[in-house]
């Protein structure tokens, strides 16, 4: 027996058996079930959503000879000869090789005669939004007053062609895109029944890659088990596809954390050894820090059990991972702009370790240090106006000064020494023991926190905590319960980590409930913001040059537009 492609061999029969598309199956079962059937339905969408497989179940449905009904039998005469494409009532007609006006009479000639074997004679007319304008005035009169035994499904990719008039005598349904998920639950399925070994990876590439069309993924699927030689893997779906395995682009994430040029550029290197489609690199790294993002956040959302990534995240600012993804989706849509895709891409990286961390690796700073003074980017602050209204140059030095919006770095606090050249993939070394703890007081909490580097969900799990005593190489943290979310097994392992490596001596944590009365550095760094920001307000409000040009001027303080100088 001849191999069946496998869009054919798991097409779906019933409306159970569809994928995605629930508001049409929903319409048309309580359509069926209740008997209030229209005469004519279009179907709309992209290629490969269902258009023309829900056409066709809905025939077997009107057809099917316990029918009608919204669940037929499959195994009926009408049902079997729908299945297999020879029954003589359902007459699906290509309009576009059928697009002129004497096509479209002699359909409407037959439309007169009574059904042959069925209980209906449905036409099914794939792509009509292809018949030309003589043909749609023709197709009009039918479309309106049908006989009683007769319905039309019509199916279009392109519903802005078609006549406001042909529009408003069908009832519309929109198919949509089908999700990356939804496509590759299908592809497990399939694979699972045809008894062919597959990997994660290399089916989630592939429902990607089919851009929200089933049947563009499973033309793919067969494509890819023929390149495996009878099995799903993710690096033949990458060298099939000309795309980059996941783990590459994370090394690339890896490497952009440490600053080093150098690193970079040797992946650049092996990665454009595989000729891949550097646009799909970009989305994966794009795609790589939304998970980041989501992990810094929004913890709970991002439901991630990767010590690695979790690691990363710790690693990267928020700020620079949204200025990171910016650069990333940015760079793909310049692609096409560049002189070479490669040039493109490698200068979307480039661009991207040029904006480092302050705390990148050594490399980063060298290369920044080597640059001309010319060529170094140069942070500025935005002017902001405090007095709207009043002119520029009448705003005393003092007043500018007190509400310029400035950037606050990190205090500076006391690091260990790094080693003399990073890791690829750095780890968290297991601390050295000390012979003996060194003590530590409720009050150094904030500055041990800042001297162990703890940032992202690690550094908020910290500051969102106090310091109640260390005792034998036990952390005592207490956290309100607003907070616990957080201190889970990941989480809970890198603060004891990063704690132990920044003490000398390694330490288990142990959470208790928060006592009343102690800040934690959170709302130290909050009250004293406040703080300043008030005293910024209550300087401007009380200089006399502002009180005049209040005055004289009426002119008027911004709201929110105070900020504190850095002190």
């Amino acid at each position: 027996m001849s191999y069946q492609a496998l869009a054919r061999k798991w097409r779906p029969r019933r409306f159970s058996e569809l994928v995605g598309q629930e508001h049409v199956v929903r319409a048309l079962t309580h359509a069926l079930d209740s008997g209030r059937l229209h005469h004519a339905f279009l179907f709309t969408g992209t290629r490969g959503v269902g258009k023309t497989t829900i056409a066709r179940i809905f025939a077997k449905s009107l057809n099917c000879e316990h029918g009608p009904t919204s669940n037929p039998c499959g195994q009926c005469g009408a049902c079997v000869e729908i299945d297999a494409g020879r029954f003589v009532d359902l007459l699906e007609i290509d309009a576009a090789s059928n697009t002129g006006v004497d096509n479209v009479r002699e359909l409407i000639e037959n439309a007169q005669y009574t059904p042959t074997r069925g209980r209906y004679k449905v036409y099914l007319i794939d792509e009509v939004h292809m018949l030309s304008k003589a043909a749609f005035n023709a197709l009009l009169k039918i479309l309106e007053e049908p006989p009683p035994h007769v319905k039309f499904l019509l199916a279009t990719t392109d519903p802005q062609k078609l006549l406001v008039t042909v529009l408003s005598r069908c009832i519309k349904f929109n198919l949509k895109r089908l999700t990356p998920e939804q496509i590759g639950g299908q592809m497990r399925h399939i694979l699972g029944a045809e008894g062919i070994a597959f990997d994660d990876e290399g089916v989630d590439v592939l429902a990607r890659a089919a851009d929200g069309s089933l049947r563009d993924g499973l033309s793919l699927l067969d494509q890819a088990i023929a390149h495996g030689g009878g099995a799903l893997h993710a690096h033949e779906v990458h060298a099939m596809l000309g795309t980059v395995e996941r783990a590459k682009v994370r090394v690339l994430l890896d490497i952009l954390a440490n600053g080093d040029g150098a690193a970079l550029l040797d992946e650049i290197e092996r990665i454009a050894g595989f000729s891949p489609d550097f646009a799909q690199v970009l989305d994966e790294l794009a795609g790589l820090l939304h998970r980041v993002q989501l992990l810094q956040l929004v913890p709970a959302a991002a439901a991630e059990d990767d010590a690695e990534l979790l690691a990363l995240s710790g690693r990267i600012p928020a700020q620079d991972v949204q200025l990171w993804y910016q650069m990333a989706i940015t760079g793909r849509r310049d692609l096409s702009l560049a002189p070479t895709p490669r040039v493109g891409f490698e200068m979307a990286l480039l661009r991207m370790l040029a904006f480092a961390p302050a705390g990148a690796g050594t490399s980063a700073r060298a290369a920044a240090s080597a640059m001309p003074v010319t060529a170094r980017p140069t942070p500025v602050a935005p002017p902001s106006r405090t007095v709207a209204e009043a002119p520029r140059a009448a705003r005393p030095a003092s007043a500018a000064l007190a509400t310029a919006p400035v950037s606050r770095p990190a205090p500076e606090a006391f690091r260990p020494e790094p080693p003399a050249a990073p890791p690829s993939r750095p780890q968290v070394a297991e601390p050295p023991r000390a012979a003996a703890p060194v003590e530590v007081l409720p009050s150094d909490w904030a500055s041990l926190i800042e001297r162990a580097e703890l940032r992202g969900p690690v550094g908020q799990l910290a500051s969102n905590a106090t310091l109640i005593a260390v005792e034998d190489s036990v952390v005592r943290l207490a956290l309100a319960p607003a907070y616990e979310h957080l201190a889970h097994g990941l989480m809970v392992e890198t603060l004891e980590q990063r704690l132990g490596a920044a003490l000398g001596y390694a330490v288990k944590i142990r959470f208790e409930r928060a006592r009343t009365g102690a800040e934690t550095p959170a709302e130290q760094r909050a009250r004293a913001d406040s703080e300043r920001l008030a005293a910024a307000e209550q300087s401007v409000q009380g200089d006399p040059v502002v009180q005049s040009l209040l005055d004289t001027f009426g002119a008027r303080v911004v709201p929110g537009s105070v900020r504190p100088t850095q002190s």
